[in-house]
């Protein structure tokens, strides 16, 4: 089914800006009025051209992000958290009367977007899994926009992956578990790995080991109808290997590390939005 959206614009396409634009170029959505991207490099916005998205950069062009943003109904803002104050204040006459402010940044709140522009704001949070369409979205609405914004946004989102749709309250701890946590899946991958070189395996041996089992892991449990517990008591055999290794997890006490840790990047969300 093709997903049809109105004119969007990307101002700072890095990492996360980059996904979404790749969501939005699938074949199976069409965006009327076309893309308009921004970057501040000509190196950058050279290779994002086609013949669906118009790129500009602001080192050529220092009214680039005015000239995205004018007919746009979409206006995605992708820069880094310390910049979007300024670009906020640098479009704000420029937005279209029925344009929708989304922010992908962390820590900056939907009243502090609101008092800069006047227009609906929405505050998202992806992930990275976002580049391979993978990604899951949380996405809080402003006090200014509709229903019928708030589904169009998650439309939009939807092209990369799932979305969650919560309060702004919840958005910071969310950023702790989708938001950072392909990271902790990735140490653990490397962790992991670590010990099967220690136990003797090349570590080209290790890679395939430990990065087939856990994509392979996920797999499964994506196709499966059981939950994860159910999974992993059929691996573990009673008085097998698995078992054994499993209590060493548990004395391990993982729930509170990751309680931990959550707590860690919530604290540090919090100051970011100091």
């Amino acid at each position: 089914m093709t997903v049809t959206l109105p004119t969007i614009a990307i101002l700072g396409t890095g990492s996360m800006g980059g996904a979404i634009l790749s969501g939005l170029l699938a074949p199976k959505v069409e965006v009327e009025g076309g893309i308009r991207v921004t970057n501040r490099s000509t190196a950058k916005a050279a290779p994002l051209a086609s013949d669906r998205v118009t790129s500009l950069a602001t080192e050529t062009d220092p009214d680039a992000n005015r000239t995205a943003v004018r007919g746009a109904r979409i206006v995605l803002i992708g820069v880094k958290p310390a910049m979007v104050a300024d670009l906020l204040r640098e479009v704000a006459d420029s937005l279209e009367p029925d344009a929708i402010v989304v922010s992908v940044a962390a820590g900056v709140t939907i009243e502090t977007m609101e008092a800069l522009v006047p227009a609906a704001v929405l505050r998202s949070m992806p992930n990275t899994p976002s580049v391979v369409g993978r990604g899951v979205t949380g996405l809080a609405a402003g006090t200014r926009s509709t229903d019928e914004q708030l589904q169009l946004v998650t439309t939009l989102f939807e092209t990369v992956g799932s979305v969650l749709v919560i309060p702004e309250s919840q958005i910071n701890a969310l950023s702790t578990i989708s938001g950072s946590g392909p990271a902790y899946v990735f140490f653990l991958i490397e962790e992991l790995t670590r010990t099967a070189i220690d136990l003797g395996f090349t570590p080209e041996q290790a890679a395939t080991m430990v990065e087939g089992t856990f994509i392979g892991a996920a797999r499964l449990l994506e196709s499966s109808t059981s939950s994860p517990t159910e999974l992993r008591i059929q691996v573990t055999s009673p008085k097998g290997t698995t078992e054994r290794a499993i209590a060493e997890l548990e004395r391990a006490d993982l729930k509170n590390v990751f309680d931990r840790t959550a707590a860690a990047a919530l604290a540090r969300a919090v100051e970011l939005g100091a």
